[in-house]
Formats: structure tokens, sequence, C-alpha cells
């Protein structure tokens, strides 16, 4: 973060893949530090999000929480699912250059057209029981399933919003777009 030009309030975690010489500008640079051992029993991510929403943030955007390592970016995604983080899971998103991701509990909710974002995917984290999908090119009706799955590649009809609606469960909303401008069809 620092390298692109942004200083946070506070910096969190084990800083082990940090060079000594990177550990020290963001000592120099950030107000409150956190640090934490590498051996510990929750990733430094889920520390940021405990101690931000401790400190009485109303919002966590997670700011490239989903390149790089793959089990980082799973245990990232399956974060708002957990126990802990269940109140304010629909607090919670992540964002980088192709995707922004939110989160929400059963229900029904009405999701605006994005412009810069003209692909939505619905994608259960845990079992879930009657998912509808209005609204969009592809509707789905009824569909329960005790895995985690991915509604993807759908999109919104203009700037008609999309309504999902499911009764309980937890759902990321992936609001994507193709880089550069490129198109994909997977």
């Amino acid at each position: 973060m620092l390298q692109a030009g942004i200083t946070p309030q506070f910096a969190v975690g084990d800083f082990d893949s940090l060079t000594a010489s990177e550990f020290g500008q963001v000592k120099r640079r950030v107000a409150e530090l956190h640090t934490a051992k590498p051996e510990k029993d929750e990733t430094d991510t889920e520390m940021a999000v405990r101690l931000a929403f401790k400190a009485g943030a109303a919002r966590v955007r997670l700011i490239g929480a989903t390149g790089g390592r793959l089990d980082h970016f799973l245990s990232n995604l399956f974060l708002p699912t957990e126990l802990r983080f269940q109140n304010w899971t629909e607090q919670i998103e992540m964002l980088d250059a192709q995707n922004w991701v939110q989160f929400y509990r059963g229900g029904t909710h009405e999701l605006p057209a994005q412009p810069d974002y003209p692909y939505l995917g619905i994608v259960p984290l845990t079992g879930i029981e009657r998912l509808n999908i209005a609204g969009a090119k592809y509707p789905l009706k009824d569909w329960s399933s005790m895995t985690p799955f991915s509604w993807a590649s759908n999109e919104f009809l203009g700037q008609q919003p999309v309504t999902i609606s499911w009764q309980s469960g937890i759902v990321a909303v992936v609001y994507s777009r193709d880089r550069n401008g490129q198109q994909t069809d997977n």
C-alpha cells in the first residue's frame, strides 16, 4: 500500500513476507502497528478485519485480497462465513482491478446495475435454500444446495436492478468486468 501512495491508519500482521527495509518503512510511516507471531490461529487479514470492526469501522474493503496465492484468496472469500464475522458479513467487501465482491445473508436483496461491471456472479458460500435470481439475463428459480457453487457470467439487463432472494445461508455477489475491455466466454 505504501508503494501505491496509501498510508493506512494501522498495519496488522506478522510481516514475515517483508524485507527488513520494507518493514522499517512500515514502522516509520504507519502510526499504529499491530504485530503478531507468524504461528497464530488467524490470518493477517482476519486479524485486520477483527481489529477494524473493533475500532468502529462501518465497512471493511479488502483491496488486493483476490490476487496471489489461491489458499489466501479462498481464506479471504470464506471469511464472512465464519461465525465470529457473521455480525459484519454485509459490511465486508473485496475489490481488485476486475472484481467487486459483496456478501449477503439470507433474505431479499436488490442489486443495482453497475456500469463499470457488466457481469454478475452469484456464489452461495454455504448451504442455501430456494435461491432466486430475477431481472438478470439468466434468471433462476428456487435452487437449493448444501455445497458452495458459482452462478457465474450472468448479466444486468440495461440499468435494471437484479433481485436475489433465498431463505438462509451466505452468498457472495461478484460484480466483474473483463480485463482491458476484452470479452471472454467461459
